[in-house]
């Protein structure tokens, strides 16, 4: 019978009976904090942080993995918004267009709704494209490799060394859809009629070739042409950015599908900022560079930093997911933040939080005349209203003066 371990995001840690190497691999690969007991042998302490999703460790001699599931605190209609908004704010998703009240695990839904999206990608049959061709042939087609005719043929008149353009459906778009089938199709907790609609979509790609593991994804660019695949695209990178296969020591595998709530939240409130502050007549820059003293010896990176029309800075904002003090937000988001205002040369800096345990709060700092506000978003409320507390945050950020 399969071991399964159940845990929810951030949530106090539990006690589980678990093989020695079972419990390492999940420390080692930074899944969750996970502790062996000092008192009872075989058991460990397991703690999930920000990172939600499905573990599945392959032990040898045991026919069933032993899987770990962490349950996102966040609805996973509502984790679905942040997602599809972070990827795609212009067409992104609503909860009508990725449907996911079905299931309420974040794995199940996540491969049901690939396994929707695939399908509504492929009701007009495959996409096809041009794909540099380079290959040995008895007849000249499209052009001939000089070089590589003299280097492998030594003058040789037959076989010709060619390059040509081919017509096929062997494109980016259908090798990443397929990978994404094939990375669903081995993770664990996929349901049986999910797998069913997975296995019909990967016998409808099955002319496509296969991406081979830790090779990089073949890139495509949005266009009219491939309009009716780019949902699916977007999810399916989702997939296999936040995907893992390792083979931990001792011969056990670990399969693994995890998002990070941090870099989730921090992409959903960057973007959502950025597309509140564009309607304001003001440009943002996402992860936007800048040195802290004067030498340029020290880098530091923003998640958000606003301009004016005149070009200069105008607001920084720093997302952040969880709060790590009992009594409030941490202290040491405070003096980060009034790092980025001193070289940025601004009266005021924010700080965007996952709304947790703290209200929104102003801190004006001694001696500088600079403001910290912190914000706080509640993620479990309708995209309307998340969105417009946003706005919210963005009418703020406008207003900000300079030193």
């Amino acid at each position: 019978m399969t071991q399964v371990v159940e845990l929810v995001e951030h949530a106090p840690a539990m006690g589980v009976a678990l093989p020695d190497t079972v419990g390492r691999a999940l420390a080692a690969g930074d899944i969750v904090d996970a502790a062996p007991d000092p008192y009872v042998s075989g058991h460990w302490s397991l703690r999930a942080g920000s990172k939600v999703g499905a573990v599945a460790v392959a032990v040898p001699g045991n026919d069933q993995p032993i899987t770990v599931r962490v349950t996102p605190k966040v609805p996973v209609a509502r984790l679905f918004f942040l997602l599809g908004y972070s990827l795609d704010p212009k067409g992104g998703w609503r909860e009508g267009e990725v449907d996911v009240a079905e299931h309420h695990d974040l794995l199940p839904a996540l491969a049901h709704a690939v396994e929707r999206q695939i399908d509504r990608a492929l009701r007009q049959g495959l996409l096809q494209g041009y794909l540099v061709t380079e290959a040995t042939s008895l007849v000249v087609r499209g052009r001939i490799r000089e070089a590589e005719q003299i280097r492998r043929r030594f003058g040789a008149t037959l076989p010709v060394e060619v390059t040509y353009d081919e017509f096929t459906t062997d494109i980016a778009e259908n090798r990443l859809l397929r990978a994404a089938v094939e990375r669903l199709l081995r993770l664990p907790g996929v349901p049986h009629d999910v797998r069913r609609g997975l296995l019909h979509q990967r016998a409808r790609l099955a002319d496509v070739t296969v991406i081979v593991r830790g090779r990089p994804l073949p890139a495509w660019q949005p266009n009219r042409l491939n309009s009716r695949y780019q949902h699916a695209l977007h999810l399916a990178r989702t997939v296999l950015e936040n995907a893992s296969v390792e083979h931990a020591p001792g011969g056990l595998r670990v399969d693994a599908f995890l998002f990070d709530m941090n870099k989730l939240f921090e992409d959903f409130v960057t973007v959502a900022l950025r597309e509140a502050c564009r309607s304001l007549g003001h440009s943002a820059r996402l992860q936007d560079p800048h040195h802290l003293d004067e030498a340029a010896a020290i880098r530091m990176k923003p998640d958000f930093v606003l301009y004016g029309p005149n070009g200069a800075p105008c607001a920084v904002v720093d997302a952040k997911y969880k709060a790590e003090k009992r009594d409030g937000f941490p202290d040491a988001d405070l003096y980060q933040m009034l790092a980025y205002c001193t070289a940025l040369g601004l009266r005021e800096g924010h700080l965007v939080y996952a709304k947790g345990n703290a209200p929104h709060a102003a801190h004006r700092v001694r001696h500088a005349g600079v403001v910290i506000h912190q914000h706080a978003l509640d993620l479990d409320q309708e995209p309307s209203g998340l969105l417009s507390d946003v706005k919210k945050v963005a009418a703020s950020l406008v207003s900000t003066p300079r030193v």
